[in-house]
């Protein structure tokens, strides 16, 4: 073998020109995916067209030091920059999985050995010695087929699961590190289900804390508020690279979920106290104000004394966190479900008339609105025990349901005759339960004298291109199904940006994604960077002994080591062999040049 093809140099030529150089380039695209994907949070639409840059090119700028200004100081705290003040991470049905999946956590380690085990040692009663091989005959077969199988099976899921946790988490942090989000949310389906032990669920709710969610913090229950006519501010949208102290950015905003507290004929006190203690309340509100720049005319804004005629109020962000599982009926819990009903009335009841305008109200809940089959991929389906008749499963809100949403909460109406027209109250949903997501626009004609005037829906491109977003006798609201950040849905992230258009005095929004891609890249980047690390302290070492006169070619190769002779190599059988040929070669040779003269 030649020194070309030894294996210190294939070890060498292959780590050093192919393995590490791929295992770098795929490392950095993977730790900067959001870059590569140019992803960004919408930006709005700027005053100068003229000046007008890409959301992704104002992103890169969030991470560059701040420029001096002519005074020599960085730049002011409150910088008005491009950016949303209100930029929501949006993240969709995780579901941690746990020990539940895996056989041996509930069928324990090789139990047909510990059978077999009673039934040959006379630990077991039998009929006969007949009926005592046959079952340990079974036991054996059972040992080979299904336990061995079992006990590779939960090694590979254990693995799965501890690759699954840092997967989410490459998610999170890197997406919310590149994008610079004020606000995250998780849109529920925390754990992957409602049927979990107490232990279990401590375990998956560590996990979520400690691994996937690293850094991240349960919106204080202090914080979480009730709707009322006097109420708290949860905080301030400030503008630039500064704003406020970044708190609401560390904090996850978690909707309950199906696989969270179950459904309708599931939920029970005990099911929601859990979850609640672990993280955070299933109903409850936050409002942030957007503080007005410099220069706002304030004598234009309502007041019940100075100014009862405008209709303009302080800017102010609504998000309603809302548990929708137990809207629809029949309930396990008429108790629980009441109180989600009062809630939401609650949540009408201390909302601003809907004439008025600088509010804006974004509805964070798990189970979609109801839609005709085909709009998005999850079909309506309903399906209900059989021991009570109460809910068991559901793809979509119903009919009734849906309507609370857009006639409660949002005040549509599909009479031009109701207050404020019927146009209702600007706001967005926002969903998971539908891993494929959906972006969808309801909306009611209230021009139509066909039959009974009745909820549309249609995907939200399909409605933009045909005129229906914003038009007069139409009013409607987006509603968007963030799809799942789970591996086989391509580890989607959700941006959703909002501001303030102060000339129309009114919110808006606008939403994008940054999926990463399958669980297979995450996994391929950090197997070939382990193989990597291995193979170069292989290689170091090889080097370190070839240095000290350890011949790890021929050691590796099982080559005798070549003898001297006076000085001379000794030839080994198989060189002497080789010699005797070429010289009889020769011999032949010169007898040929001979016979030609």
């Amino acid at each position: 073998m030649t020194q070309a093809f030894s294996p210190t140099a294939i070890l060498r030529n292959g780590l050093l020109r192919v393995l590490v150089p791929l295992s770098f380039a795929l490392t950095v695209y993977l730790y900067l995916y959001p870059i590569f994907s140019t992803c960004a949070f919408p930006l709005p639409p700027q005053s100068s067209p003229e000046k007008s840059r890409t959301a992704f090119r104002e992103t890169i700028k969030l991470h560059l030091p701040p420029a001096p200004t002519e005074n020599g100081s960085s730049t002011p705290p409150f910088e008005i920059t491009p950016h949303a003040p209100f930029r929501l991470l949006a993240l969709g049905d995780p579901q941690l999985e746990g020990d539940t999946s895996i056989p041996i956590d509930y069928l324990g380690v090789f139990p047909h050995a510990k059978s077999l085990w009673q039934h040959v040692s006379f630990q077991s009663s039998h009929s006969s010695l007949r009926h005592r091989v046959k079952q340990a005959l079974h036991d054996v077969v059972d040992v080979l087929l299904e336990d061995t199988f079992n006990v590779a099976e939960s090694l590979r899921k254990r693995i799965d699961l501890f690759g699954n946790d840092y997967y989410l988490a490459h998610i999170y942090r890197t997406v919310h590190w590149w994008t610079k989000p004020t606000h995250v949310t998780v849109l529920g389906d925390l754990v992957g289900s409602q049927w979990l032990n107490e232990h279990e669920f401590s375990k998956r709710a560590k996990r979520f804390w400690t691994r996937v969610f690293k850094g991240g913090e349960k919106v204080p229950d202090e914080l979480a508020a009730y709707p009322a006519d006097e109420y708290d501010l949860a905080g301030y949208l400030g503008y630039g690279r500064n704003e406020s102290d970044g708190i609401w950015s560390k904090r996850i905003i978690n909707v309950a979920g199906n696989h969270d507290i179950g459904y309708a004929g599931d939920i029970t006190t005990d099911l929601t106290a859990r979850f609640e203690k672990a993280f955070g309340k299933v109903n409850y509100e936050l409002r942030f104000e957007l503080p007005l720049p410099n220069g706002t005319d304030l004598k234009t804004l309502y007041d019940p004394d100075t100014n009862p005629a405008s209709t303009k109020l302080v800017p102010e962000l609504r998000l309603v966190i809302l548990n929708d599982m137990n809207l629809d009926t029949p309930a396990l819990s008429s108790q629980l479900q009441d109180d989600t009903y009062s809630f939401i009335n609650d949540v009408i009841n201390t909302a601003a008339a809907v004439e008025f305008q600088g509010h804006y109200t974004i509805v964070l809940t798990h189970i979609p609105l109801a839609k005709p089959a085909g709009v998005c991929v999850d079909s309506p389906f309903f399906d209900f025990h059989g021991h009570d008749g109460s809910l068991k499963e559901q793809n979509q809100l119903s009919v009734d349901a849906s309507k609370g949403f857009l006639e409660g909460i949002l005040g549509m109406s599909g009479s031009q005759t109701a207050a404020g027209q019927g146009k209702g109250r600007r706001g967005i949903i926002l969903n998971g339960h539908d891993h494929e997501g959906c972006d969808t626009y309801h909306f009611i004609n209230q021009t139509s004298e066909v039959g009974e005037k009745t909820w549309e829906v249609k995907r939200w491109r399909q409605a933009t291109r045909e005129g229906v977003v914003g038009r007069e006798g139409a009013p409607g609201v987006r509603e968007i199904t963030v799809r799942s950040m789970m591996g086989d849905f391509g580890g989607n992230a959700g941006l959703l940006s909002v501001w303030f258009d102060e000339t129309n005095w009114e919110w808006k929004a606008e939403y994008a994604t940054c999926p990463l891609g399958t669980q297979h890249l995450w996994w391929l980047v950090h197997i070939l960077d382990l193989i990597c690390v291995v193979g170069l302290v292989l290689l170091v070492v090889v080097i370190l002994l070839n240095a000290v006169g350890v011949d790890v070619d021929r050691i590796v190769l099982r080559r005798p080591k070549a003898s001297k002779v006076n000085g001379a190599e000794k030839k080994t059988p198989a060189k002497e062999v080789i010699a005797v040929i070429e010289k009889k070669e020769t011999i032949l040779d010169k007898a040929k040049e001979a016979s030609v003269f």
